[in-house]
């Protein structure tokens, strides 16, 4: 695995961004979020972006990181009393690899997620820690204006 590619699928896993559906109790809502993702590894990376989370990207949103670069996996993936548990691998289409176990907490209004995450490359072992916190600022979303 090159050391670029490492740290991206890293960096990707701090992007809690995607993962299948879930039918289990309510986690937070749809909405208008700040969301702070941090990640630290090799190099600290942070971005804060204001995001609008559609009924339909909820579960995507608090289900694990995983994204169009990175198939991820989550045998354990607890969400239950406003705690959060989960635990899985994730590859890129090239093979590298990763194993996250993540923890932390939601509300309808709040959601922080803790991961660390644990991978190889040249024979040396990797370690990171993404942080995800987010916070529901307006129970709807910026009209966005059309583009001219």
């Amino acid at each position: 695995m090159h050391a670029k590619t490492a740290l991206a699928l890293i960096s990707a896993v701090g992007v809690l961004a995607a993962a299948p559906a879930f039918a289990q109790e309510q986690t937070i809502l749809p909405g208008y979020w700040d969301v702070t993702n941090k990640v630290s590894a090799i190099i600290s990376q942070s971005k804060t972006e204001k995001r609008c989370i559609t009924p339909a990207e909820v579960s995507k949103f608090v289900m694990g990181p995983s994204n169009r670069h990175y198939k991820c996996d989550y045998p354990t993936r607890v969400f239950k009393d406003g705690k959060i548990r989960l635990k899985g691998d994730c590859a890129t289409k090239n093979g590298s690899k990763a194993s996250i176990q993540a923890t932390g907490t939601y509300s309808p209004t709040t959601f922080t997620m803790n991961a660390k995450i644990s991978t190889v490359y040249a024979g040396v072992p990797l370690s990171a820690n993404a942080t995800t916190i987010a916070k529901r600022i307006a129970e709807t979303c910026p009209v966005t204006p059309p583009a001219e």
